[in-house]
């Protein structure tokens, strides 16, 4: 690591009126180095990346580049002065090719001011080469995907000889295979001595990846560190304030006799021949790869999608196929995958949201009442400790873990028998996660049904009781909680072995 820092904020904050979204902030990005920034949501990463980013104009602090004083006023002033943010969800031009998006506003030129089409495809073929990935740059945008877009966004970085790149959240949709990828890409950028931060959710990509983590609390910095010279707990300590001695609380459930009972359930082409039963008091995980068809099982069971063969019985009642109101009657919920997407209403109200499957027990006389849907909602933001400056907040303004919340308690206003909850815990705070699982635990306590969907190993082996394993559309394993462990669920994702 070099001795000076490419990138330096100290004593950094911003204000939005009377909220402080940022106090003292402070962070060394070393050329060389990758550089972890980790903190529940709303610790203050965000703001931080922004003010990096020129989104933003702090309020008082000192912020230097290789050495001098900058102060940005845009985007575009950032990024002149060698710095690049890789989001999540890059925001590309889809009509136009990898190579378009490339140069997008500042193309090649030859004799006549005219566009250099052959020499811009040249060079992004050699960026494509430099970083290891096979992408064509005649491809248009449309289509690819996300992990094949951050690349993009990579290579348009490296194009323009950033100094300085940030990648906020960028595995949270990316499949094993695309993380490894990735990795190897921030790696290589690294060995050339550019300064990387990387920021996450997800400790172990943290410990692979990173050579130093800085912690953020409260819109505070609370401490930076070597990371070989940390712990997951001592960071978990950091960013909540509190010791979080069991990110998993399972607690031991009475489990009772089959409620959701799945039967050679068929959808050729994306699953075939599956067969559970999920008890009550029961928390069934269904792990393997992205693209394994788990996400889509759960879709069939709850009636969004349909299937050709087999059946779905809850407490012994046929579920009617390809209808959700009918799986919702007999008491099925499903919390999906993309809560933003799928989940929510992003432009509506906390209120509207929460009681959203509940809407028709609301109505008197053909009307719902504001003050019958303020109660009921005010009760399921109470329960499940949603955090909100007020009901009639936009529920996209939340964070993700409130996001989530809302979700959940959408769905447990209906008094499920069954929940069906996929990737329960993606791109939400190690605080809030844990409190997600409590819930789960406390549901199944009370005699709930629940099947999990999570790609976080260490999420399915500590809060279920069995875990089944599919790959490529079938289940190859069934596991009991003492015979799970990450040897088995792997081999058994990335193996065609049938389950008995």
């Amino acid at each position: 690591m070099a001795d000076e820092p490419t990138l330096t904020l100290k004593g950094v904050s911003k204000r939005f009126g009377a909220v402080v979204a940022l106090r003292d902030g402070e962070l060394d990005l070393y050329p060389g180095s990758i550089h972890a920034l980790v903190g529940e949501n709303g610790a203050g990463k965000s703001t931080l990346v922004k003010i990096i980013a020129g989104l933003y104009h702090r309020d008082t602090g000192d912020f230097e580049l290789e050495g001098r004083p900058v102060n940005f006023r845009s985007t575009a002033d950032s990024k002149a002065a060698g710095i690049a943010v890789i989001y999540q969800e890059p925001t590309l031009f889809p009509d136009l090719s990898v190579t378009e998006n490339v140069f997008m506003g500042r193309q090649l030129t030859k004799g006549m001011g005219m566009i250099d089409r052959p020499a811009m495809r040249a060079e992004v073929e050699g960026l494509m080469r430099r970083l290891g990935v096979q992408l064509d740059p005649d491809r248009p945008a449309d289509g690819l995907s996300i992990a094949d877009q951050q690349i993009i966004e990579i290579a348009k970085a490296i194009s323009l000889d950033a100094k300085v790149l940030v990648m906020d959240e960028p595995t949270a949709a990316l499949s094993g295979v695309e993380v490894d990828r990735l990795f190897a890409v921030a790696r290589s950028l690294r060995d050339e001595g550019r300064a990387l931060m990387f920021i996450s959710h997800r400790f172990d990509e943290v410990f692979d990846l990173c050579d130093t983590i800085t912690v953020m609390r409260d819109g505070a910095y609370i401490s930076t560190m070597p990371t070989a010279d940390t712990t997951t707990g001592q960071i978990v300590k950091m960013m909540v304030g509190r010791d979080v001695n069991e990110l998993f609380p399972k607690l031991e459930a009475t489990i009772g006799e089959p409620v959701l009972s799945v039967k050679g359930l068929t959808r050729p082409g994306v699953f075939s021949d599956i067969t559970f039963d999920v008890r009550a008091g029961e928390i069934v995980a269904l792990a393997g790869l992205v693209g394994a068809g788990r996400s889509e099982v759960a879709r069939a069971v709850f009636g969004i999608d349909a299937y050709t063969e087999g059946s779905v019985t809850v407490g012994g009642a046929l579920v009617k196929p390809n209808n959700p109101g009918a799986a919702m009657a007999l008491g099925v919920a499903l919390v999906p995958e993309d809560r933003r997407k799928q989940g929510l209403v992003v432009d509506a109200p906390v209120r509207t949201n929460l009681t959203d499957a509940i809407r028709q027990r609301l109505v008197r006389f053909g009307l719902i009442t504001g003050a019958r849907e303020n109660v009921a909602a005010r009760q399921w933001a109470r329960k499940l400790e949603v955090k909100t400056s007020a009901l009639d907040a936009v529920a996209g303004t939340l964070s993700g873990g409130n996001q989530q919340k809302v979700v959940l308690a959408k769905w447990l206003a209906t008094d499920p028998k069954v929940l069906i909850i996929d990737e329960p815990t993606r791109g939400i705070d190690v605080g809030t996660k844990s409190e997600v699982h409590r819930m789960m635990s406390e549901l199944a306590c009370g005699g709930m049904a629940i099947l999990m969907i999570s790609s976080e190993l260490p999420e399915v082996l500590g809060m279920a009781d069995r875990v089944l394993v599919m790959r490529e559309g079938r289940l190859t394993a069934a596991l009991d909680r003492a015979e799970a462990d990450p040897e088995s669920v792997m081999r058994a994702a990335t193996q065609a072995e049938e389950a008995a």
